[in-house]
């Protein structure tokens, strides 16, 4: 019975890290049911990206008050995790405060006391978050798509942070040896007073108690990510990494028109050959995407990374002016269909089963897509460098190029190149005609 703690604490990390582990992996198989591209140039840029956007924060922080809160939130969530190796170490082998002994009282007290004042500072954070959404009540947390769970999951992740931090600053307060040690007790040491008068067992139950519920907290919160909006914690890193370093406008051609322009231009090919037998002997590609899994892998990492914060949506010209366009919605539909299509996948013994919908119409709307003036601000507002622009425009191929059905006015403009290599409805032999007129 003695090492009944220990053996049931090892069960606890078993159950939490696996069923973690299950979650990461569906959530890769789900991420490469996209189409495979390259993303593996310059290296360099790349890891400069991630350190300076999803390490650095550099684009959280544009907006001062959000971003500085935030940081204080990251920088807790990452140092104050570091005593949780402490625990888990505990946990197995039944010791106490393993890391007081081997780091030395001095240096360990430093730690300790610096997650102390961490532990504050996100609450304090967490409490004018919670003011905003709920109080406040900024308006990009307010738009349609984030009613029902997209709302409650930004509370519950404020909730969660809460119960972690108390659990930690209480666990420390009723910790009776390191109390009157003195060592790191920076803001533990002021709540201690609450637990006088209680009995030395009773402060030890409260200590274990708080002890327990927070390592299982933080493997509940662990597997709570994959199905939050806060799986950017873990994707937003490998996300600027591969991360588009283009331009920002230039786009890209389809490789599936190439093919066939090359086709086209091949003398040896057979114009009268079906599908089948053309030069490559495969069916030609999808022009465009109507659903996920005509999107790039890429742009499936972008669905999940989305932090659902709205500065894309308030930044984008189209919504301001009242279009139906968000393009928060549009990462968030997209994330939503991927989910879908995997759970199809897993009812059907790994096989997807059609289920007659699709990403367009079922989830976004051609006025959506259509309002997309391609300006890029929302693509360059993101903190993470998501890129709702290119689902966009990839959907948007597939509505001129696989359905024709563009809007009556670019019709009309495609019309006048193709007939008179210009948009304006004027014969090129008429274009110099305005200057003789008085």
């Amino acid at each position: 019975m003695h090492y009944l703690p220990n053996i049931l604490f090892a069960l606890a990390l078993a159950v939490g890290f696996g069923f973690f582990a299950m979650n990461v992996r569906k959530l890769f198989r789900n991420i490469r049911l996209g189409k495979d591209i390259n993303r593996t140039d310059n290296k360099t840029a790349r890891l400069k990206n991630m350190l300076k956007i999803a390490f650095g924060q550099s684009k959280m922080v544009r907006r001062p008050i959000s971003g500085l809160l935030h940081l204080v939130v990251y920088i807790g969530f990452i140092i104050i995790n570091i005593e949780v190796l402490e625990i888990v170490i505990d946990g197995l082998f039944g010791s106490h405060r393993l890391f007081q002994g081997v780091l030395g009282a001095n240096f360990y007290g430093f730690l300790i006391g610096t997650f102390e004042v961490l532990a504050l500072l996100v609450l304090v954070a967490v409490f004018v978050f919670w003011m905003r959404r709920n109080v406040v009540k900024i308006k990009r947390f307010l738009s349609t798509e984030m009613k029902g769970w997209p709302k409650n999951d930004g509370n519950f992740i404020l909730y969660f942070e809460v119960v972690l931090m108390t659990l930690f600053l209480t666990m420390n307060a009723t910790d009776v040896p390191f109390q009157e040690a003195g060592i790191g007790n920076v803001i533990s040491q002021f709540i201690a007073p609450i637990f006088e008068g209680f009995s030395a067992e009773t402060l030890h139950t409260i200590e274990r108690t708080a002890w327990w519920l927070h390592i299982l907290g933080i493997l509940v919160f662990l597997n709570y990510l994959y199905y939050s909006k806060h799986l950017h914690i873990l994707l937003a890193f490998p996300n600027t990494y591969f991360a588009n370093l283009n331009p920002k406008g230039q786009f890209t051609n389809l490789e599936a028109v190439t093919k066939e322009v090359k086709l086209m231009m091949d003398p040896s090919a057979d114009p009268y050959a079906t599908p089948t037998e053309t030069a490559d002997n495969q069916v030609p590609e999808k022009f465009g995407a109507s659903d996920v899994t005509d999107l790039s892998w890429v742009q499936l990492l972008n669905a999940y990374t989305c932090t659902e914060c709205g500065r894309c949506t308030s930044s984008c010209p189209a919504n301001l002016t009242g279009k139906k366009l968000s393009p928060r919605k549009i990462m968030m539909d997209t994330r939503d269909r991927l989910e879908e299509v995997g759970k199809n996948i897993d009812a059907n013994g790994g096989v997807f089963k059609d289920d007659g919908k699709q990403l367009l119409n079922d989830y976004i709307t051609p006025e959506e897509l259509w309002a997309c003036t391609s300006c890029n601000a929302c693509v360059e507002e993101c903190p993470v460098n998501i890129d709702p622009l290119s689902i966009i425009m990839d959907m948007r191929r597939y509505l001129v190029m696989e359905q024709s059905a563009a809007p009556q006015s670019l019709n009309m403009m495609m019309t006048n190149i193709e007939n008179n290599g210009a948009p304006w409805q004027y014969n090129q032999q008429d274009r110099l005609n305005w200057v003789n007129e008085e």
